[in-house]
């Protein structure tokens, strides 16, 4: 990967050999396997164990969880926070494993809807819960420092599970608990 960003930075004409350069393919090598460290790992090594037997069967609301993951067009960032809800079904995940799960699948070359569904897919599978719901709101670099170049366009998407979608009053709890 670094003989890569080596080649990358050559071909758009500068010196690879400039001060500031030299070390570049190498640290642009290490922040693009931090960058994509979703695909080093899987859900069991996330969740590591972290699903308790509870009475609990409210919803549970986790919000404004960042999130950085890169545009699989362009390769450049999104930037936003996910919004993740679910509804027990006799077991309960871990508080920060929400947000680890959401780190699995945006820390992968990703489109923001795809992101949306993994994440409400894998909470559901991992928790069997009643529903899940899932909202995220990202500004997408490819969108603001290219192209059509929209400096306040957010992009909002959702997926919802179960009660989440079949029952009005839990999605409009879900919207108003998360202030959208």
């Amino acid at each position: 990967m670094e003989r890569s960003y080596f080649e990358i930075i050559k071909s758009v004409g500068e010196d690879v050999n400039r001060d500031g350069l030299i070390d570049t393919p190498l640290r642009a090598a290490k922040a693009m396997q931090y960058l994509t460290e979703g695909y080093r790992k899987t859900i069991d090594e996330v969740i590591n164990g972290a699903l308790f037997t509870s009475d609990a069967n409210e919803m549970v609301v986790v919000s404004n969880i960042e999130l950085y993951s890169l545009c699989e067009h362009h390769l450049l960032p999104f930037i936003g926070k996910a919004h993740v809800a679910y509804i027990p079904n006799g077991k309960v995940l871990g508080l920060s494993k929400i947000a680890r799960v959401v780190d699995l699948y945006s820390r992968r070359l990703q489109i923001q809807e795809q992101l949306t569904t993994q994440i409400a897919d894998t909470i559901m599978e991992v928790t069997n819960a009643l529903g899940v719901g899932v909202i995220i709101e990202a500004s997408h670099m490819c969108m603001m420092m290219r192209g059509v170049q929209k400096q306040n366009s957010v992009m909002r998407t959702s997926a919802m599970i179960g009660e989440f979608k079949t029952n009005q009053a839990t999605r409009n709890e879900f919207l108003s608990l998360i202030n959208l």
